[in-house]
C-alpha cells in the first residue's frame, strides 16, 4: 500500500527513461545512414590498426615498443619493464587478445585526444563554455557505463565499435579537464609578453600555452589510457575482442584461474603503456 504522503510525488513521476528512449529511437530512425557510415568507418580504422599490430611477428612488435620507449624515455629501466610486460603477455598465450585490446585502447585514445585537446583549449579561453560543459563531463564519468551502453548497442550493434564509443565517452573527460587546466595555468606574464611582442592568438596558443601545458596534456593522455583499459571488460560484454573476453568467460563459468590470468595480462599492459608514455618535462 502506497504512502498517502508520498503519493502526489510518485504519481507525478517525471518520464526520464521514456523520454530518453524516445530520443534515441528518434536518433536511430532519423540518422540511421549516418550511424551506419560512422560504424563502417570506425570498423575499417580499427581493422587497419589491428592488422598493423597483429600481422608482424610478436618479437617485431616488442622491439618496436622497446624502441618507442627508448626514444621517449632515454632510460634503460623503462625499456626493460616494457619488454618484460610484453613478453609476459606472450608467455601467457594472450598475445592476439592483447593486440586486440591495444587496438581498442589506442583507437579510443586517439579519438579522445583529437577531440579533448581542442575542447580543453577552447574551454580554457571561454570560462562560460567550460561552466556549461562541466556538468556534461561529470555525467559522462559518473553515469554507470551499462546505462549508456544500451543505446550505444542500439545505434552500433555488437562488436568493436560500441566498445570503442563507450570507452571514448568514459575516458574523454580526463583529456578535456587536464588540457583546460594546463592552458589555464599558463602564467599571465608569459601570455602578456607574447601579446606585447605581437603574437597572434594562434601563435600564443601553439608557442606559449601548449608547450607550457604539455605535461598536463601528457597526464591527460596517461589517464585516458588507464580509463580505456578499465573499460576492456565492458567492451568484452558487447562483443569487442580483446582481454575482456576471457574475463567475461571466467565470470560466467566461475573460473578463477582464467580470470586471474587475463587480469594479470591487463595489469601488464597498463604498466607497459604507463612506462612507455610517462613523459616528465622540466619547466
Amino acid at each position: 500500500m502506497s504512502d498517502p504522503l508520498t503519493r502526489p510525488i510518485t504519481d507525478a513521476k517525471i518520464p526520464v527513461g521514456r523520454e530518453v528512449a524516445n530520443a534515441f529511437q528518434w536518433l536511430q530512425d532519423t540518422f540511421v545512414t549516418a550511424f551506419d557510415g560512422l560504424e563502417a568507418g570506425l570498423r575499417s580504422a580499427t581493422g587497419l590498426l589491428a592488422g598493423a599490430l597483429q600481422t608482424p611477428h610478436p618479437f617485431v612488435i616488442i622491439a618496436v615498443f622497446a624502441a618507442i620507449t627508448w626514444v621517449l624515455q632515454r632510460r634503460i629501466a623503462p625499456v626493460l619493464i616494457v619488454t618484460a610486460c610484453a613478453l609476459f603477455a606472450l608467455n601467457q598465450g594472450y598475445w592476439v587478445l592483447t593486440m586486440q585490446t591495444l587496438t581498442l585502447v589506442l583507437g579510443s585514445c586517439f579519438v579522445c585526444m583529437a577531440i579533448g585537446v581542442p575542447l580543453g583549449i577552447f574551454s580554457a579561453h571561454n570560462p562560460r563554455f567550460y561552466r556549461v560543459l562541466t556538468p556534461v563531463l561529470d555525467l559522462m564519468q559518473t553515469l554507470p557505463t551499462f546505462v549508456y551502453l544500451i543505446p550505444v548497442l542500439v545505434l552500433f550493434g555488437l562488436g568493436m565499435v560500441p566498445g570503442l564509443v563507450a570507452t571514448v565517452i568514459f575516458a574523454m573527460p580526463a583529456a578535456i579537464r587536464l588540457t583546460e587546466l594546463g592552458i589555464r595555468s599558463t602564467p599571465t606574464a608569459l601570455t602578456e609578453a607574447a601579446i606585447a611582442f605581437g603574437a597572434t592568438t594562434r601563435q600564443r596558443i601553439f608557442k606559449v600555452e601548449l608547450p607550457y601545458a604539455f605535461p598536463q596534456i601528457m597526464a591527460g593522455l596517461n589517464q585516458t589510457i588507464m580509463l580505456s583499459l578499465s573499460m576492456v571488460v565492458i567492451a568484452g560484454l558487447v562483443g569487442a575482442p580483446g582481454l575482456g573476453v576471457p574475463v567475461v568467460r571466467a565470470l560466467n563459468t566461475v573460473n578463477a584461474s582464467l580470470g586471474f590470468e587475463a587480469g594479470a595480462v591487463i595489469v601488464a599492459v597498463a604498466i607497459m603503456l604507463d612506462r612507455m608514455l610517462r613523459i616528465e618535462v622540466a619547466r
